[in-house]
C-alpha cells in the first residue's frame, strides 16, 4: 500500500519499501507509524510495506525464507530505491539482503543517523554525528571489501596468494586505517567541545536558580513549549529531531527566575551509538532539578502509553530516573472539550496544555513553581550594611526579596534553597523580632508621610 500524499506537490527524492518485524498481537498501522514519520522527515516516500509477526529475527536474513520471497516480489513490483528495515541489522544481514533483494538495504539506525546529520547545526552536534556515523559503518566496512579478501586468502605464512597483492588487498586497511584516524580525531574534538561544555554546566550547576529540563519523544512540542515559556526563538518545524543541541533560556514567574533547557528528543529503540554518540547533550537533563515530560496529548492512547514509556525508559538510562518530574500533555488545541476532560481524567497529575496557543501555561508555570516550593525555606534576615552584598546573592537566588534599610541594618525576608541557608544563618531571626521591625518600619513611614508629600509639592 503506498502512503504517497496526493497533496504533495513535491515528489520526494527516493523512493522506499518498509520491511518490519512485530508482536503477533500488535496493530500494524499504529507499529509502523514511526518509521514512516522517520522516513518522511528524511525525506523519503514509503511506496509499499511488508511485515512478518514473529518474536525473534532470522540471524541471516532478518525475515523468514517465505517473507523474504514475498519482499523479493514486491521490490521488483514497487522498484524503489531503497529497501528500509524496521529494525537495527547486523552487517551479514545487511549484505545477505542486498545479495537477494539487489537493492540498497538501510536498517533503522542509518535512516536516524541521515535524520541527525541533516538537522546538527552546532559544532558539537555535528562532531557527534560523523562519529556515530563512522562508528556505525566501521563494522560494515569489511563487506564492501569481502571480495578482496576471500582473494587474498592465503595459508599459513604464505601471505597473499599470486595476482591479489597491491592496491586492491590494500584498500581495505587503508580505509580501516583512515576510519580508526578520523574517529580518534572526532574523540578529541569532542572532548574538547565536552570540556567547554562542562565549564557551562558548571557555572549552571553552582547557580542556585531552579533548573527545568524538556524531555519527551521527538515531535511532541518541545521547542514550541520552550518557545512559548521564556520567549526563545527556537526552530519548531514539524519533523523528527528538528532539535539536536540543547538549548537553555529563561523566564521568570512572581518574581522567581527559572533556567529551561530543551534536550534532543526520544523515540523507541534509541540506538546504542546515538545514546553514546549524544551521551553529552542527553546528559543536559542530569543537571536539572526537575524534568518536565512533554507528551503529546492529541495521540491516541495507546501511542501516547508507547511514548512516554520510551521518555522513562531513556531517562533511566542517562541516569535521570529518580530526577522529579512534571507531565505536560500538549497539543489540547486538537482537542475538543470533551476530549480534553476524559484526557485529564486518564492522567490526573498531568498538567494539559497547548504550547502553539498558550492555553494551560500558567498552569504548567504554576506546577513548576510549586515543585520547586518545597526545597526554599522561608527566613527572615537583619545583614548589617557591611555585609550589603549579601543581598545580590539573594536575588540571584531567583527569589522575590522584600527589604527595609532600618537603624540596625538591612531587614530582609525571602525564600532561600538550602545551599544558602548555611550562609545566612548568623543573620536570621525569629518570626516576632520580623513582625515587629516590619511594624515600626510601617509606623516610620506613616510618621514621615506628611513630609514627604510636601516635599513633594515643593519640588512640583
Amino acid at each position: 500500500m503506498s502512503d504517497y500524499n496526493a497533496n504533495m506537490t513535491e515528489r520526494p527524492a527516493e523512493r522506499a519499501v518498509v520491511a518490519a518485524m512485530i508482536a503477533p498481537q500488535a496493530d500494524e498501522d499504529t507499529a509502523l507509524e514511526e518509521i514512516r514519520e522517520l522516513l518522511r522527515t528524511a525525506g523519503v516516500l514509503t511506496d509499499g510495506t511488508i511485515v512478518q509477526r514473529r518474536e525473534d529475527q532470522h540471524a541471516g536474513t532478518y525475515l523468514g525464507s517465505g517473507k523474504l520471497e514475498e519482499l523479493k516480489r514486491l521490490v521488483e513490483h514497487v522498484d524503489p530505491d531503497v529497501v528500509v528495515i524496521d529494525d537495527a541489522l547486523t552487517p551479514r544481514q545487511q549484505r545477505t539482503l542486498e545479495d537477494k533483494l539487489e537493492r540498497r538495504v538501510l536498517d533503522r539506525t542509518a535512516v536516524i543517523l541521515d535524520i541527525f546529520a541533516q538537522h546538527a547545526k552546532t559544532a558539537e552536534g555535528k562532531v557527534q554525528v560523523e562519529l556515530a556515523q563512522l562508528e556505525y559503518n566501521m563494522s560494515r566496512m569489511r563487506g564492501m571489501w569481502k571480495h578482496l579478501e576471500r582473494l587474498g586468502a592465503g595459508g599459513g605464512n604464505a601471505g597473499p596468494g599470486v595476482g591479489t597483492r597491491g592496491p586492491g588487498e590494500s584498500q581495505l586497511e587503508t580505509d580501516r586505517r583512515l576510519a580508526r584516524n578520523r574517529v580518534a580525531l572526532l574523540n578529541r574534538k569532542l572532548r574538547e567541545l565536552e570540556g567547554r561544555r562542562t565549564t557551562q554546566r558548571a557555572s549552571r550547576q553552582n547557580s542556585i536558580i531552579p533548573k527545568v529540563a524538556l524531555a519527551g519523544y521527538t515531535n511532541a512540542g518541545k521547542s514550541t513549549l520552550l518557545n512559548a515559556l521564556t520567549g526563545a526563538e527556537v526552530s519548531m518545524a514539524n519533523r523528527l529531531f528538528e532539535t539536536l543541541d540543547p538549548t537553555t533560556r529563561a523566564y521568570e514567574r512572581d518574581g522567581r527566575r527559572y533556567l529551561v533547557t530543551d534536550t534532543v528528543g526520544f523515540i523507541e529503540r534509541l540506538p546504542t551509538q546515538l545514546v553514546d554518540a549524544f551521551k553529552s547533550t542527553l546528559e543536559e537533563t542530569l543537571l536539572a532539578n526537575l524534568v518536565v515530560i512533554v507528551a503529546d496529548g492529541s495521540a491516541e492512547e495507546v501511542r501516547l502509553q508507547q511514548h512516554l514509556e520510551a521518555v522513562r525508559a531513556v531517562l533511566e538510562q542517562i541516569g535521570a530516573g529518580k530526577i522529579p518530574t512534571v507531565l505536560a500533555l500538549n497539543k489540547s488545541d486538537r482537542l475538543d472539550a470533551t476530549q480534553k476532560e476524559q484526557l485529564q481524567r486518564r492522567y490526573p497529575d498531568a498538567v494539559i496544555v497547548a504550547a502553539r496557543t498558550g492555553d494551560g501555561l500558567p498552569a504548567l508555570m504554576e506546577r513548576i513553581a510549586a515543585s520547586f516550593a518545597s526545597q526554599w525555606t522561608h527566613v527572615d534576615l537583619v545583614i548589617p550594611y557591611a555585609e550589603a552584598g549579601l543581598l545580590s546573592e539573594l536575588y540571584e537566588a531567583g527569589t522575590p526579596v522584600e527589604r527595609a534599610d532600618m537603624e540596625d541594618g538591612i531587614h530582609a525576608s525571602a525564600h532561600l534553597p538550602e545551599r544558602l541557608l548555611k550562609k545566612v544563618d548568623k543573620y536570621r531571626i525569629d518570626a516576632a523580632t520580623a513582625a515587629a521591625a516590619a511594624e515600626a518600619f510601617a509606623s516610620m513611614d506613616e510618621l514621615y508621610a506628611p513630609e514627604a508629600e510636601a516635599d513633594a509639592e515643593v519640588d512640583a
